[in-house]
């Protein structure tokens, strides 16, 4: 019988990779901290309605993406394949955006079914910030120095561009789109076949084509940037300004849209050349229209979502070190040392809180358990044999310096010997 595989394009994170995605998760939840963020907990299952209403039937998500299937009493249900919708349904289901502001994170699992390939996944994680009721620039600006002291943290900010644009008002991308449709209509034999559908439906989304033979014809378009108004025109410079003075580098991108009609003035995404067509790692965008589209009052939205994938993939493709799950291996040799052991490194744990301590509970020779403790990223490894214990005492040896000797210290001292020499607290 052969053995059961995981579904195609759900993937495992093996205990050899969890560190980095715990290192790079700590991280985000230390600097959404640190801007007054709170985390919001979302179900995995949502009516389909809601992504048809908030995504559009008429888009590839919902067409032919999304894990739709019927309950037991006959409800359309979908496995949600992006965060948005599910953050605002449940504000809006729990009164939360009545005259009230709100700065929200989430992260879990979204579901697409669409080709798997490096970087992206049928079941994907992604961390959402949604923030709601503040019309001003400055939270616009909060979210891109919010990113890019992320960014900093994670080690990366060198590897990572930041591009910007206005979409304006609904009103001026009406006008906009009159414009542009005019445009392509003249040029219909340089549209290929993807094109041409968008035309009529979603003409800004071929602004956003990645097809080189209409590079001349797109470069040449009608830009966004000439049809907007005073207030969004003010409110882009605004953005522009604080960045500038705070030293943010960023590169303004006119052909930067997005294809749904509830997005509204900026638009902003984090790219890196470091992996390919796949650059995008971070996007967000003002979705102040989305709000009364789901049956809410008129109301203010800014957020983005970050692929926890592809900005994985960037940390290896960078090579950055976390920390070892391990800072000490316990080594035991004999009867008696085996059973003090335990006890032993309870008594460590208790003194120590965070210190990660691992025991080998195998009981192979001291060889093989040296070659586990090294294997194991330690810093140092406790020997405790019999000898050991009858008087007391346990062996210290650094598995990181070739160097050093093995030391010996009473039983009662190797808590202030970890402390002083390793920060352990």
């Amino acid at each position: 019988m052969a053995n059961i595989q995981a579904i195609r394009g759900m993937h495992d994170v093996l205990p050899e990779q969890t560190p980095l995605w715990q290192y790079a998760e700590k991280t985000i939840r230390d600097v959404l901290g640190s801007y007054g963020y709170s985390e919001i907990r979302l179900p995995a299952v949502e009516k389909t309605e809601l992504f048809k209403r908030s995504i559009g039937e008429v888009t590839d998500i919902v067409e032919k993406e999304m894990y739709t299937f019927e309950d037991r009493n006959g409800d359309s249900l979908t496995l949600r394949p992006e965060g948005t919708a599910g953050c605002l349904r449940a504000c809006l289901e729990h009164g939360l955006l009545h005259n009230q502001v709100h700065r929200l994170w989430y992260y879990g699992a979204m579901y697409r079914h669409e080709r798997p390939q490096k970087g992206r996944y049928r079941q994907f994680y992604q961390l959402g910030v949604e923030t709601y009721g503040m019309a001003s620039a400055d939270i616009d600006t909060e979210l891109l120095l919010l990113t890019d002291r992320l960014w900093k943290r994670l080690g990366i900010r060198e590897k990572v561009r930041l591009q910007l644009n206005s979409l304006g008002t609904i009103s001026e991308r009406l006008i906009y789109r009159e414009a542009l449709v005019a445009y392509f209509e003249q040029h219909l034999e340089a549209l290929d076949e993807d094109s041409l559908r968008r035309l009529k439906s979603n003409p800004l989304r071929i602004l956003d084509t990645k097809n080189p033979a209409m590079k001349d014809v797109v470069a040449n378009a009608p830009e966004l940037m000439d049809y907007l108004g005073e207030d969004s025109r003010q409110h882009f410079q605004q953005i522009l300004d604080t960045l500038t003075d705070l030293g943010v580098s960023y590169e303004i991108n006119t052909r930067l849209v997005r294809g749904l009609d509830y997005y509204s003035k900026t638009v902003f995404e984090w790219v890196t050349d470091e992996l390919g067509s796949q650059g995008t790692i971070c996007a967000g965008g003002r979705y102040d229209g989305l709000i009364e589209q789901l049956g809410g009052k008129a109301n203010s939205a800014i957020g983005f979502a970050m692929g926890m994938e592809r900005l994985l993939l960037l940390l290896e493709t960078l090579n950055v070190k976390t920390e070892s799950t391990v800072n000490v291996y316990l080594i035991r040799v004999g009867e008696q040392a085996e059973k003090l052991g335990l006890r032993f490194a309870e008594q460590l744990r208790t003194a120590i809180p965070d210190l990660k301590l691992q025991v080998d509970c195998a009981n192979g020779s001291i060889k093989s358990q040296f070659k586990k403790a090294d294997k194991s990223g330690a810093t140092y490894a406790l020997i405790l044999g019999d000898d050991e214990v009858a008087h007391g005492v346990c062996g210290v040896k650094s598995l990181r310096d070739e160097q050093g000797e093995q030391q010996t210290f009473a039983l009662s001292d190797v808590v202030e010997f970890l402390k002083n020499t390793h920060n352990y607290n």
